[in-house]
């Protein structure tokens, strides 16, 4: 899933940011901490990716990003972005990036919503048709049109969130970062936001580059996860490739015609009984999952059955626990 330097829209090479610290060392003295928040990171990405970025809290994820907007500088390494500096081209690169935090916004306060994206029109000084094609679809994208006339401090935080995504795509940028795009929103809300991110890099080709700490956007919008913890990359890789290395184990779950004890299924566990459901966990390099329901059948009449995979939290915790 990397891309080559040829074709990345992201490429940067032993990435590193430093900052220094100054710490009390006695009554009247301090000392000077040096500390690395990034360290040496290699990362391509090529168009059109959607690639999960995460990790703990002050793994160096925002950090990273503010790089790769040129917010920050780093102490050491490259890093070209849409094919320039991002440093030394900070204007001309924010005409081609989106950017959302979370906790931020880049609407105006007391401004109806519908005033925010007009002045923002003018800031990347986008042509009026090209504005407006895009704010008709992405208004009907997020469903919208409820709320474009309040002013921003009286949305939700949902609809505030969905006017960011939209304030951040109508100069059509090529690359798109959120940090923690729905920290704090509502099922409802999360969900329309994942499937509008998912239509733009579909639809439109858009990269993105997702920091989140919420695993379930990850696992429903990602095709790549690269894993950073104390400033360096752990794992790089696709969710799949992920969960088969690190996901040791998978369950059946069955329903059954009727209440039993607890299957004993050769080479597997029965980790839980409730009424007619029994949950069977196997380690998927002892026995495949063909050979489980077979067996499961061959001892017991079954009415339904699914096969769960590992939770994306519990195999991020491993590589977290297992990384040196």
């Amino acid at each position: 899933m990397s891309a080559t330097s040829g074709d990345a829209v992201i490429q940067v090479e032993h990435m590193s940011k430093e900052f220094v610290l100054r710490k009390r060392a006695g009554r009247f003295r301090r000392e000077k901490v040096v500390v690395r928040a990034v360290d040496d990171v290699s990362l391509s990405v090529g168009a059109g990716e959607l690639l999960g970025y995460i990790g703990p809290n002050g793994a160096g994820k925002s950090t990273s990003i503010k790089m790769l907007t040129g917010i920050l500088v780093p102490s050491a390494g490259s890093i070209r972005v849409a094919g320039v500096d991002p440093q030394r081209r900070r204007v001309e690169l924010a005409r081609r990036i989106g950017v959302v935090f979370g906790q931020r916004t880049q609407l105006w306060w007391d401004l109806p919503l519908r005033d925010s994206f007009d002045l923002l029109r003018h800031v990347y000084r986008v042509p009026a048709e090209r504005h407006a094609a895009n704010f008709a679809s992405f208004v009907d994208l997020l469903d919208m049109g409820s709320f474009l006339d309040t002013p921003v401090r009286q949305l939700s935080l949902g609809q505030r969130m969905r006017g960011d995504l939209c304030a951040a795509l109508l100069h059509d940028p090529s690359i798109l970062y959120l940090d923690e795009p729905t920290i704090g929103l509502d099922v409802v809300s999360k969900s329309r936001v994942r499937e509008f991110l998912a239509e733009v890099n579909a639809e439109r080709g858009v990269t993105i580059v997702l920091t989140t700490h919420d695993l379930s956007d990850v696992e429903r919008l990602c095709s790549r996860l690269v894993v950073i913890d104390h400033g360096r990359v752990i794992h790089d890789g696709t969710v799949a490739e992920i969960k088969d290395r690190f996901g040791e184990f998978r369950t059946v779950v069955v329903d059954l015609e009727e209440a039993v004890p607890a299957l004993s299924i050769p080479n597997c566990e029965t980790v839980r009984v409730d009424g007619v459901r029994q949950w069977i966990r196997f380690r998927r390099t002892d026995v495949s999952a063909a050979s489980v329901v077979a067996s499961i059948a061959a001892v017991a009449k079954v009415r339904d059955l699914a096969i769960e995979e590992p939770d994306i939290e519990d195999v991020v915790t491993r590589i977290y626990t297992e990384s040196p």
